[in-house]
């Protein structure tokens, strides 16, 4: 059989047909525990989301692996505090009544979001800290540097 080089991206890292993200399979249907395959990422990306979903209150648990060395993707596993409530059979987080209401609760997927949201802020936010502390050219140029002035 013969053996076919994978195209590469700008970074070197193999690119891969389908979704960024999917949900594995899981035993039961519990919307509070969620195990998710991020392709195309590694370390630098897990630890960061792990970190911020593990901020949010209404996370119990949260942890990634990669599943090899040969594999580029990264397991991330979500549980939440599991209160949520069900109303005429159905999941509702989003309940109208003060009764129906559980403060905190949030699923998995919901977890998930928020902490690729509070990532992106943070992000933004480092970004542009930086940016207006460049603009402020107050900055030492060490000896022996090369610098590209602009």
């Amino acid at each position: 059989m013969a053996m076919v080089e994978p195209t590469t991206d700008t970074t070197g890292v193999p690119h891969t047909e389908g979704e960024k993200i999917e949900i594995l399979a899981s035993d039961y249907e519990d919307p509070s525990v969620a195990t998710f395959s991020i392709r195309d990422e590694d370390h630098t990306l897990g630890n960061s989301l792990r970190y911020m979903i593990m901020k949010n209150p209404a996370v119990a648990f949260c942890g990634y692996a990669l599943p090899h060395p040969s594999e580029y993707k990264i397991n991330l596993r979500i549980q939440t505090d599991g209160m949520f409530i069900l109303v005429s059979g159905f999941l509702n987080t989003r309940a109208t009544s003060s009764d129906d209401y559980v403060s905190g609760s949030m699923t998995a997927v919901e977890a998930l979001h928020k902490g690729l949201d509070d990532l992106m802020a943070l992000c933004d936010h480092v970004t542009e800290t930086f940016d207006a502390k460049l603009a402020e050219r107050e900055f030492e140029i060490r000896e022996g540097a090369e610098v590209d002035a602009q």
